[in-house]
């Protein structure tokens, strides 16, 4: 058979090389053994291939013929197609050499043009070396693709013994495709062929299971497929929304993570590398790639474990979900899970945006006055400054909010509008607050949200016969128009004077807080222009907030409004009683939050860390062999030790000759026996002590299979004679010496080892 390569190649060696050069290669490629596991059959297969090479282009004659041949066929312009090229020479797998090989069916389209690939003719029993060498050559997808074959109807071939032992054989074949699939997978690793990468480790992983063989590689392969799983969540998930089994896969992932770590905050180890920062980083980097159904899926799910973090993320998806989709019900999922959070946590702003956009003034109020989001509060109060409250500057700071923080983390919602008029204008919507509004009873007024002022409200459209602007929220847009840049003004009902919020739902006028939205401009302002709206008065020396509407007013039109009109005079009286009672609480309460929120770690930070997809969160590499975990100084360290320990033994009292099978190898090991058996013999042994300091290794590559190590060793050695001490046979000496050492079976041997001249 042919395979594509050329005796250069095998060699590693360019065409203009040396004569010396090809000598120092070859000595070199004979020395550097594969893994361990490999069979002598596939080594004396590789060592035929290295040795014909050598002979080949060692030989004058027959370099110079193969190098004519050879870049006859590299330039000339007729060997760009592989069917122009003649027998001997043609690339061997060459499109339909290949397909025979792998089994693989023939196709009627002409074979592409491609560069001249120089092959060379191997036995049989050679195929195994080959595959070898093209893993060495990192040809990781050709050893796939002429090795796989073999594995199902190949079989057979190997059965008659024709390229060795034929069980032998096959599992150098498995051994070499899984170690193809290991290598490949981490080159498509570092080229962020994330899936790809996955997939050739996996392969490996089946080759071996089938096999039921090399326990070691699998373990290599699954450590890497897990440090593999960050990056195919993340690019899984990354996908299009229309690629829904592959978006699935990455989700399923990521929850496996989740289930390995116990939780985003979890102290478990899913073998990805990632620290529980790193975890924490990763996980916001994903958001952005996750609609918000499929992370309150997640996360809701994660907060049973119980995971804080999960809460909190849980809560992001309630609110955008609840709001962006008019479902006032996730909000008050979200409001629920808020109320784990806030014994440990402040999260009193994101309680009163629930409380806003449930309708429910008072609890909205409170929450406020609890929170110690100093920059926030500002912004609310600046943008309240001509309302009587603060509900223009909580609705602009909630649109925002909504807006800015919280849909900007959500696929679908990344450019989604956040505005509070549409969503209470929605009547399913109106339906929801009202059943909750008819379940809960009135509550006292809140102190944070009602303003205080001594005069009322002065407009330019303030009338002697004060209408009242009862239009609902979907009614909003046929009862203002639009007057850009000023914000939206009231077209019809002139003598409107805005109510304190804490009057929305049992206020004089009926107004719900869906209508008081209703009224308000994109900037956050009333729609009235006040003249002269007064400033919040000082929290110390609040004063009541002036009633909207005079005893002289006409009454609503609605009857549920009059029934509300006529509770509100019998509840008015009882709230005066317990104001007293409810200043101190409010104290009290307030005197705790800031302690806790003084003693409890803060919550997630606003805005959240934003992660491209083009930037990992930690940089996580593939994991190096373990032959690159240590250096050739250690190596040398150990043997040289491990030598001198079993010398030790071997020449003590005891005479432990075998040992020296453990560290040594021909010719060493032939003199040292001979010298410990004399020992024996004649009744005579040392006492040693060493110390060893490492000067050079050649060559540095941790890979290679011989290195020369010089070492400086220091030998302190008592030698006793027939049961006495012999001082003239003593000594302390410090000596230069020169181990070759070499790699058998994955174990290092020293091969030989001489005195040299220090100086």
């Amino acid at each position: 058979m042919r395979i594509p390569l050329d005796y250069y190649r095998i060699l590693g060696l360019p065409i203009q090389a040396t004569a010396e050069q090809l000598k120092q290669a070859h000595r070199d490629r004979t020395l550097q053994l594969p893994r361990r596991e490999y069979s002598e059959i596939a080594i004396e297969a590789r060592k035929s291939l290295i040795d014909e090479a050598y002979e080949l282009l060692s030989d004058a004659e027959q370099r110079q013929t193969y190098d004519a041949q050879f870049l006859s066929r590299s330039y000339s312009p007729e060997a760009v197609s592989p069917t122009s090229v003649p027998a001997e020479v043609s690339t061997a797998i060459g499109e339909e050499a290949l397909r025979s090989l792998a089994s693989e069916p023939t196709t009627t389209a002409p074979p592409p043009v491609e560069p001249y690939t120089p092959t060379i003719a191997i036995g049989e029993p050679q195929f195994v070396g080959a595959l070898l060498i093209l893993l060495e050559l990192g040809e990781y997808e050709l050893v796939i693709r002429l090795g796989r074959p073999f594995l199902t109807s190949g079989q057979a071939s190997l059965a008659n013994g024709r390229y060795g032992d034929p069980k032998r054989v096959l599992e150098d074949i498995v051994l070499t495709l899984a170690l193809a699939c290991l290598e490949l997978g981490r080159e498509q690793w570092q080229q962020n062929q994330y899936e790809n990468a996955a997939e050739s480790l996996e392969t490996g992983q089946e080759l071996l299971l089938g096999e039921s063989a090399f326990p070691a590689i699998r373990a290599e392969l699954q450590s890497d497929l897990y440090k593999l799983r960050p990056y195919r969540v993340l690019e899984l998930v990354a996908r299009p929304l229309e690629q829904a089994k592959d978006r699935l896969q990455g989700i399923a992932l990521l929850k496996a993570m989740l289930r390995d770590r116990g939780g985003i905050d979890g102290a478990g180890e899913d073998l990805s590398g990632l620290s529980t920062d790193d975890f924490l980083r990763f996980i916001q980097q994903l958001r952005g790639y996750l609609t918000a159904e499929e992370q309150q899926t997640i996360f809701e799910a994660e907060v049973r474990r119980p995971s804080a973090v999960a809460t909190y993320l849980a809560v992001y998806a309630l609110l955008a979900r609840g709001f962006a989709g008019h479902k006032p019900n996730l909000v008050q999922r979200a409001r629920q899970l808020l109320g784990q959070l806030s014994t440990r946590q402040d999260v009193h702003l994101e309680q009163a945006v629930c409380a806003l956009l449930l309708g429910q003034a008072e609890e909205a109020g409170q929450a406020l006055e609890l929170s110690q989001e100093y920059e926030p509060l500002a912004f609310i109060r600046e943008h309240s400054q001509d309302s009587p409250d603060l509900l223009p500057g909580l609705c602009l700071y909630t649109e925002r909010w909504l807006r800015e923080e919280v849909f900007t983390h959500f696929r679908d919602l990344a450019n989604q509008e956040a505005a509070l008029k549409d969503y209470f204008a929605d009547r399913q919507v109106q339906a929801y607050l009202e059943e909750m509004t008819l379940a809960t009873p009135a509550q006292p007024t809140s102190p944070i949200l009602a303003r205080d002022t001594q005069a009322p409200l002065q407009t330019p459209f303030h009338s002697t016969s004060q209408e009242s602007y009862g239009a609902s929220a979907f009614q909003f847009a046929d009862a203002a128009t639009t007057v850009p840049p000023m914000g939206r003004v009231p077209a019809a009902h002139d003598g409107y004077m805005p109510p304190n919020l804490d009057e929305t739902v049992n206020s004089d006028n009926g107004l719900s807080i869906a209508e008081r939205v209703s009224q308000l401009s994109p900037e956050g302002q009333l729609e009235v222009n006040g003249a002269s709206s007064p400033r919040r008065a000082s929290r110390n020396g609040r004063r009541p907030s002036p009633q909207v509407m005079s005893p002289t007013d006409p009454p609503t039109d609605s009857p549920r409004q009059s029934q509300r009109l006529r509770w509100d005079r019998v509840a008015g009286i009882l709230i005066l009683g317990i104001l007293a009672m409810g200043t101190l609480g409010f104290v009290t309460v307030r005197t705790l939050s800031w302690v806790s929120a003084a003693l409890t770690k803060p919550r997630l930070q606003r805005p959240a860390l934003e992660i491209g997809l083009a930037a990992p969160p930690v940089a996580i590499l593939p994991p190096p062999s373990p032959e690159e975990q240590i250096s050739v100084s250690d190596i040398a360290t150990t043997v040289v030790e491990n030598w001198l320990t079993a010398k030790s033994r071997a020449l003590s009292e005891n005479h432990e000759i075998d040992v020296l099978e453990t560290i040594l190898v021909e010719p060493a090991l032939a003199k040292w026996r001979n010298r410990a058996n004399g020992a024996q013999r004649e009744n005579w042994h040392f006492n040693y002590e060493h110390t060893v300091e490492i000067l050079s290794v050649e060559p540095n590559d941790p890979g290679a299979d011989a290195l020369t190590a010089r070492v400086q060793v220091r030998e302190v050695a008592e030698h006793y004679e027939l049961g006495a001490r012999n001082l003239d046979e003593s000594y302390d000496e410090s000596l230069m010496m020169e181990y070759s050492l070499v790699r058998q079976d994955g174990e290092w041997f020293v091969k030989d080892m001489a005195t040299i001249d220090g100086n």
